[in-house]
């Protein structure tokens, strides 16, 4: 996968816009409380909700898909839906936007002159949607922020910190993120060690890893991979 900055415009509501080989052997994908609106090259559009496990798929030999990841809590206010209504599944785009608009966008991004031309399509479809999106709920910005951090503390101090309820805590994460603020810092934690161990290497252990990406112990971190990745760290980290 190759990955680009956003342009400046997008950059708010934008994580990534990205292009990808996927097919051939099964991929897995671990949560990242991102979702992905992406084009696969048999004329398909899809937008990806956000995961509480792993899920696996697998595509014919020389598929390609361009896509843009929204950043955490963005997709809900550009795209005007609540996260949890699209929690673990993946939705064709005319179900959202209708027949038309689907059909439109997908021969515009089919007949684009290469994948960079392709991403540029479906870039500019991202921005006419962000030109009259809702602001990006600013309690779930602190909480993605907050929940980034390592070590950052009990849900009860951060509903406490932010000077809102649990229940409200709750109740707006799951409408911006799929899922409440335990889940979004489980994920979150997990993707820590993922990036830990893309730039440590293979030479660094568990233990360390669990350390160095904020959980109490190794134990901890197996917990959560088992939970969220359904497999062993070792295993993960291997693939």
């Amino acid at each position: 996968m190759t990955e680009r900055r956003p342009d400046a415009d997008l950059i708010d509501y934008v994580k990534c816009i990205w292009l990808a080989d996927v097919g051939g052997e099964p991929k897995t994908l671990v949560p990242d409380a991102c979702i992905d609106l992406l084009w696969i090259d048999n004329g398909d559009t899809w937008l990806c909700g956000p995961e509480t496990t792993a899920w696996t798929f697998a595509l014919p030999t020389g598929t390609t898909a361009v896509g843009v990841r929204f950043r955490p809590a963005a997709a809900p206010a550009a795209l005007k839906l609540d996260a949890d209504e699209i929690r673990n599944v993946r939705i064709p785009i005319d179900a959202l936007w209708g027949d038309r608009a689907a059909r439109e966008l997908s021969g515009r991004i089919y007949e684009a002159n290469g994948q960079c031309a392709r991403v540029a399509v479906l870039g500019d479809a991202v921005r006419g949607r962000i030109a009259d999106a809702q602001p990006i709920d600013p309690v779930a910005r602190e909480v993605a922020d907050r929940l980034s951090r390592l070590r950052p503390g009990p849900v009860r101090s951060l509903a406490r910190d932010i000077g809102i309820s649990e229940r409200q805590l709750h109740r707006r994460a799951t409408a911006s993120f799929g899922y409440g603020p335990a889940v979004l810092a489980r994920i979150l934690r997990v993707q820590r060690v993922l990036a830990e161990a893309r730039s440590a290497g293979r030479q660094t252990g568990l233990a360390e890893l669990a350390i160095v990406a904020g959980y109490s112990d190794q134990s901890h971190l197996n917990r959560d991979i088992r939970a969220i990745a359904g497999t062993t760290p070792g295993a993960l980290l291997a693939s």
